[in-house]
Order: structure tokens, then sequence, then C-alpha cells
């Protein structure tokens, strides 16, 4: 219990920090999961809500397979703009995120509670660590990662746990994205 309110408080004043406030004017990335709904000005046939596809893109009709994760809205329209130009003079295109259901961290190992953490907005380790429920009594602080991966690569990045409840370091309280996992051995 109070290892879990050691860990609430620092989320706390690491969300007070000036790395979040700076991560929150930052574009939203689309992830595979995530709906959009796409449509064209004047043209009510093209309207279409949507989902990214594993593979990380979307069909639209006249534009095809359009490849859209990583991109935010304004990238994402531009492309289907282009697609859109051989069929229409000038399309005006608008997409608008309707869920960011892709938009998922995973914990695994020793917390109370495993498996996908919704990211509504910027989310540190210990923000993540925290909505699992915290570690149990078994886990291994000393061994905590974060695997990023990034096409057929995989990044590894280790946790400093102690440093981060005892805030004498916050360098390894990563933001996270999209798609990391969180092991904590």
């Amino acid at each position: 219990m109070v290892r879990l309110l050691i860990s609430l408080f620092c989320v706390l004043a690491a969300w007070s920090g000036a790395s979040v406030a700076d991560d929150n004017n930052a574009a939203y990335l689309l992830s595979p999961g995530d709906k959009v709904l796409v449509s064209v000005w004047q043209e009510d046939t093209l309207r279409q809500e949507t989902v990214v596809l594993p593979d990380g893109s979307i069909t639209f009709p006249l534009a095809g397979r359009v490849d859209v994760a990583g991109l935010d809205v304004t990238a994402v329209a531009k492309k289907i703009s282009t697609k859109l130009e051989p069929y229409l003079a000038q399309p005006n295109v608008s997409v608008v995120v309707t869920s960011t259901a892709g938009n998922m961290v995973y914990v695994q190992g020793k917390v109370i509670k495993p498996g996908p953490v919704p990211m509504a907005g910027p989310t540190a380790v210990l923000q993540a660590l925290s909505m699992s429920g915290g570690m149990d009594k078994f886990a291994d602080e000393s061994a905590i990662k974060v695997i990023r991966g990034s096409g057929p690569t995989q990044k590894v990045m280790p946790v400093r746990y102690k440093d981060l409840i005892s805030g004498r370091d916050m360098s390894t309280n990563f933001q996270l994205q999209a798609g990391d996992t969180l092991v904590v051995p």
C-alpha cells in the first residue's frame, strides 16, 4: 500500500513537470485500432468511418489503401487528398479521430492488474504502473524495462525504479508510446 501511495505521489509530481506539458502540444499520431471519420467537402458519398488496420492502413473510396499509422490527421488528410486528385478537382478532405482504441501500452509481469492500459493522454512509466494497480510484493524493482518496437527491431530501455520513487532521477520515467510494453519481472 505504501509503495502504491509513493508511486502515485511520484506520478503526480512527474505530471506537473515541464516535459509533460511540452508533450501536450504534440499532435496525436494514429495507431492500429484507432477509428477515424474521413469526409470530403461537398461529396456526401465520400464520408466513411474506418478503423486503422493492424498493418497501419485504412481503405477509402477512390483513394484505395492509405498508410496512416504514425501520422497526424492533417498528414492523413493531405495523403488522401493527393490520392483523390485524379477524380476530384481540389478535394477538401477532413479527418477526425473518433476513437483512440489503438492508443494502448501493455503492462506485464508482477503487477496487480497486468494487461493493456489505455492512454488518455501523455503517460509515463509510473503512471502506467499506477493504472495497473502497482507492483506485487514479489516484483523485481531493479529489472523493470520498457520494450519499444519500431518495425522489426526492438529497443529495451531499463527503468531505475528506486531513483524514480525517491525523486533522485526522473530520467527513466519514460513517456510511453502506443504499443510499448512495460515488463515488471
